[in-house]
């Protein structure tokens, strides 16, 4: 790991994923979480402050970047919160199938190297009627905006800490999932990296 990823890479993170348009969708969506909870890519734990503590039972946390995880253990105080946080990614959940009631996923497909295995994971520990909540940045349908995105992706991975700006966020999870509801839009700013996907699964 350099000195960028060790030091500066969490801070980028953290501001960019705790922009007001970003905030918003979260508070839509991770209040529904319950039961015995996965949440995947926990970062710096932007999502804690929405979970609702009477309805989740057990928090679990999965993000391989180790030097996010005091900056999430911190916010879990803040929101009364226990969380168990582990440096793994999610192509291989340390998890027996169907144990996880809801799977929180937000912004962190764009990264995981293997997306497509990561939710095939996922789908696996989520027990029968299940709840997949996912809200992602990727493959925008404009043609002008595609091309923008496949040009610049290169540039965002190595800034990005690995970020993708051209993945087809509802190709991966309908691949493993029935979505139930998805909806999608550009949020304010730049369109090649501001093309969100967000809803639920099982």
């Amino acid at each position: 790991m350099n000195p960028y990823e060790r030091y500066a890479l969490p801070w980028v993170i953290d501001v960019a994923c705790g922009a007001k348009p970003i905030r918003e969708k979260r508070a839509e969506l991770v209040p529904r979480a319950h039961g015995r909870v996965l949440e995947i890519g926990i970062g710096t734990g932007h999502n804690l402050r929405y979970y609702d503590p009477a309805k989740v039972t057990e928090l679990i946390a999965l993000d391989p970047a180790e030097q996010m995880h005091g900056k999430a253990q911190k916010r879990a105080q803040e929101a009364g919160l226990e969380v168990d946080v582990r440096g793994v990614s999610a192509e291989g959940i340390p998890l027996e199938d169907g144990e996880i009631d809801t799977v929180v996923c937000t912004f962190t497909l764009c990264t995981i190297p293997d997306p497509g295995a990561a939710v095939t994971e996922m789908r696996r520990v989520l027990r029968h009627g299940g709840e997949l909540i996912f809200c992602e940045h990727g493959l925008a349908p404009d043609p002008g905006v595609q091309k923008w995105q496949r040009r610049l992706n290169p540039i965002q991975n190595r800034v990005g800490g690995g970020c993708n700006l051209d993945r087809d966020i509802g190709a991966l999870i309908g691949a493993d999932f029935d979505v139930s509801r998805m909806e999608t839009g550009y949020m304010q700013g730049p369109k090649f990296g501001g093309f969100l996907y967000w809803g639920t699964a099982s």
